[in-house]
């Protein structure tokens, strides 16, 4: 018997060489994508995803400088109004105030409510929307973290789902149901 064939194992062959490459690091991705949004994507290499990411936080700065302008517009109304001061008048440069009579009280006092709940209104979009902001950061993250940790992950071809119905027989009695086969 000294003369057998020893079968070798594929498997082992197939461990090591896979030992000896590089792995991709789902820890580095999220590093990379929390130092600066995108550099993540870069790095599992999804270049497509970084122009998303950049209009993403380009959009939600707009909006949040833009509710932030309103904000403050209606803040130094509201100020201006109250302050008692004549040479203070930046809330007639409003459209909403030519149609008050600032002198009958009924209207100063619906006028001065209205800049009240609109500076609260705009406030509250720019606190959420600064909140967004922060969750689509956070969301990066974890796309680039998710991207790693499939980078290396192969689907092949025959990666298949079939069912179909089915009969089958359990004490006599015909049980109908569906046969599911998963192929890979």
């Amino acid at each position: 018997m000294r003369g057998q064939l020893i079968e070798t194992d594929s498997t082992k062959t197939e461990i090591v060489s896979k030992k000896n490459t590089e792995v991709h690091s789902p820890k580095k991705a999220s590093i990379y994508s929390a130092i600066l949004p995108g550099l993540g994507q870069a790095y599992n290499k999804k270049y497509w995803k970084i122009p998303i990411i950049y209009a993403g936080f380009g959009t939600l700065g707009y909006f949040i400088g833009w509710n932030n302008n309103s904000y403050q517009t209606y803040k130094q109304a509201y100020i201006d109004l109250t302050d008692g001061d004549e040479s203070t008048n930046s809330h007639l440069d409003l459209d909403a105030s030519k149609y008050y009579d600032l002198n009958n009280p009924t209207d100063y006092n619906n006028f001065k409510t209205g800049l009240s709940k609109q500076q609260e209104y705009f406030r509250r979009n720019r606190d959420l929307l600064i909140i967004s902001t922060l969750g689509f950061y956070g969301l990066n993250i974890i796309d680039a973290s998710v991207d790693a940790h499939f980078f290396d992950f192969d689907i092949t071809d025959d990666l298949s789902f079939n069912w179909q119905p089915a009969a089958n027989l359990h004490d006599n009695q015909l049980l109908y149901g569906i046969n599911c086969r998963f192929n890979f």
